[in-house]
């Protein structure tokens, strides 16, 4: 959500911004909404004011024997009694539209954002690892080794997956392995909802303008698309003692997303699924630190890259090609030799205070007046379907046997590899 003084302050600042990111000028239609809000907020305190002189003079009217004149005031209140319902109603209205068009405008893009209309525009900031070329790719691979595609076919339709036996272990071993990574990083691990309500989605900035990407239950309530949605909420409506910030935090969780923007994308094998399990950072910081805990949050998702030795790159997205909430991203990237390709893995972003002030999150300073909105900062550490990918592909053998990650022997009950099942 943005801060309407700023907007009245430098409109055209504000539309230059917006069009950063691909979006059309919006000041002009927010300030003509605000300024008919504040129209009839003005008309109603004087009718307010009005009403409440008026009533305190029928009584000294009365007083004074003048009833002529506490009859015109008798009636004055009453036409006043039925206005003032109506301009609060219209008041009420006039408050839900500016909402409505602040709600549905992205963040800012920082100054050091580059400007670019989609991926092509990202501009990549290192890389690490040396990258092999050649193989299978992930889905032939997983399809000897515990995909049963028709299976999941059979119980849910595309997007879904089963794994059985030694694969299936894998991607459990992979999402615990990530998780206590994250907590010996210092993120708290928590244990969150997988089902919220209309404002914890908004509160991230998943609702309105992409409810088609999510899953609704029938008594209402949405199946989180990330993590992010119930780590960040669990700050909503709160003024935080700053002594405290950071607050980091982290969870291993289903994930449950429609994909409905993202037809024939990633349709084969298993990287794009509409539920799928994830270790989600979240960081709420006082805004001096928020540059320092988006390098900390990449590197933490980086280094669990690093330790199960597969090649990446990090990529600082360009304006046009961030997240709704976002004001500054950086991807990080894994090597696919056999897709022959780099693809998304992890997304770390810093979303300034545009989730806050959507969540009327905050924070006090110790002999400080007033309170500030906190920032927020989400990233992946890592999707464990997609970590999944990297590792088949990754560390797969010419018979199509897949050694296992050092790291994550401790977890894999004895296996050290799996081998094709037929």
């Amino acid at each position: 959500m943005h801060d309407l003084k700023a907007i009245r302050a430098d409109p055209a600042a504000f539309d230059a911004a917006l069009a950063r990111r691909g979006v059309a000028a919006a000041s002009p239609a927010l300030l003509d909404a605000d300024n008919a809000l504040r129209g009839i907020q003005t008309a109603l305190q004087a009718d307010l004011a009005r009403r409440n002189e008026a009533s305190k003079a029928i009584g000294a009217a009365k007083a004074a024997g003048d009833e002529a004149g506490a009859s015109g005031l008798l009636a004055e209140v009453g036409v006043l009694k039925v206005r003032i319902p109506a301009q609060e109603e219209a008041e009420r209205v006039a408050a839900q539209g500016v909402q409505a068009l602040l709600a549905a405008l992205p963040n800012l893009p920082a100054p050091e954002v580059p400007d670019g209309a989609d991926e092509h525009g990202n501009v990549e900031q290192k890389r690490w690892g040396s990258p092999r070329n050649g193989g299978l790719e992930h889905d032939a691979l997983a399809a000897r080794l515990g995909w049963n595609a028709q299976a999941s076919a059979k119980l849910a339709g595309a997007r879904f997956m089963v794994l059985e036996g030694a694969l299936a272990r894998l991607h459990r071993a992979l999402g615990q392995y990530m998780l206590n990574m994250q907590v010996d990083a210092g993120y708290r691990e928590t244990v969150v909802p997988l089902l919220v309500r209309d404002d914890a989605v908004f509160g991230t900035g998943q609702l309105p303008k992409f409810a088609d990407d999510l899953f609704c239950t029938t008594d209402g309530r949405w199946l989180i698309p990330t993590a992010e949605v119930s780590l960040t909420n669990s700050v909503r409506e709160q003024i935080l003692d700053g002594e405290i910030l950071p607050i980091r935090l982290t969870a291993l969780t289903p994930c449950f997303r429609s994909e409905a923007g993202a037809a024939g994308k990633d349709t084969r094998g298993l990287v794009r699924q509409h539920q799928f399990e994830k270790v989600e950072m979240v960081c709420i910081a006082a805004p001096d630190a928020a540059d320092a805990e988006l390098e900390r949050m990449t590197r933490c998702a980086e280094a669990v890259l690093e330790s199960l030795d597969l090649p990446y790159r990090r990529m600082l997205l360009c304006a046009g090609d961030m997240g709704f909430s976002a004001r500054r991203t950086f991807d990080i990237e894994v090597w696919l030799p056999g897709a022959g390709t780099y693809r998304e893995i992890s997304s770390c972003s810093d979303c300034g205070n545009f989730q806050a002030r959507r969540m009327d999150a905050r924070y006090r300073v110790k002999g400080e007046k007033g309170t500030q909105f906190v920032h927020t900062l989400n990233g992946s550490g890592l999707a464990v379907g997609r970590t999944l990918v990297a590792v088949l592909e990754n560390c797969q053998l010419p018979d199509g046997s897949v050694t296992i990650p050092p790291p994550l022997l401790p977890y894999m009950g004895g296996l050290t590899l799996l081998e094709p099942t037929g």
